[in-house]
């Protein structure tokens, strides 16, 4: 029977190409997506992978979804936390509201989303979980605390995690990527992307989303058993941690 994978922020961008990633290696995928229901129709339109709507920084949307996903699908063998958020600004001008909408998304949904899968994993024996945290979550980044911390939280969460798992089946893992060329890269000004990006990737251009999902089915897949607790760098030698 196949494994069920669901995906956070799963109809676009790294999140999409992880679903197809999925489905292509035979996988059964639930996409999950916050807010964009016209991007959502189209991936579901275009893939063929059934979506589902709720807000991940809300525990008890997250808590309804999973019920849904499971009752139609299964239940979840593997969950990727893909979904997040900007809300950019340097400290000093950042409001709380700016800081909490990060948080919240980026953060708070680990909680949300793997304390909802985690007793069916454990009795189980089984659960593959990974999280997409960034490199500006290693290195930190200018106008990013929020994100930064974010992003740094869930290395620790996955680290704890995985810790906490090991001995039932279920690893714990996080990828941390560079700049990928998805939408949200596609949006910074074409001068700032050649000045002051690309100049830092040693390899000299953009990753692409498939290559962080063949990152994803390597973690997810049930032969991965011994490795848990790992973060996975992909950013084309940008940042060596």
């Amino acid at each position: 029977m196949a494994r069920v994978a669901l995906v956070t922020g799963g109809t676009r961008g790294i999140g999409a190409a992880i679903c197809k990633a999925f489905k292509s290696a035979g996988y059964t995928v639930a996409a999950n997506y916050g807010g964009n229901d016209e991007a959502a129709q189209k991936f579901k339109a275009e893939a063929g992978i059934p979506v589902f709507k709720w807000d991940v920084s809300s525990f008890e949307a997250c808590a309804a979804g999973i019920k849904q996903v499971e009752a139609e699908l299964g239940p979840i063998d593997v969950l990727v936390n893909n979904a997040g958020i900007t809300r950019d600004a340097t400290l000093h001008r950042m409001k709380p509201e700016q800081w909490t909408a990060v948080i919240n998304t980026n953060l708070n949904s680990l909680f949300n989303m793997c304390r909802n899968v985690i007793e069916g994993m454990r009795e189980r024996k089984f659960g593959r979980i990974v999280n997409i945290s960034s490199i500006n979550g290693q290195k930190g980044q200018i106008g990013q605390t929020n994100y930064s911390a974010a992003k740094a939280g869930e290395i620790g969460f996955t680290k704890a995690l995985a810790q906490e798992s090991a001995r039932v089946g279920i690893t714990v893992n996080a990828i941390a990527p560079g700049y990928i060329n998805t939408e949200m890269v596609q949006a910074v000004p074409k001068d700032v992307l050649e000045k002051n990006i690309l100049p830092q990737i040693p390899v000299g251009r953009l990753g692409e989303p498939e290559e962080i999902a063949r990152c994803v089915l390597f973690l997810a897949a049930d032969d991965a058993g011994f490795i848990t607790g790992s973060t996975l760098t992909a950013n084309g030698a940008q940042y060596i941690a």
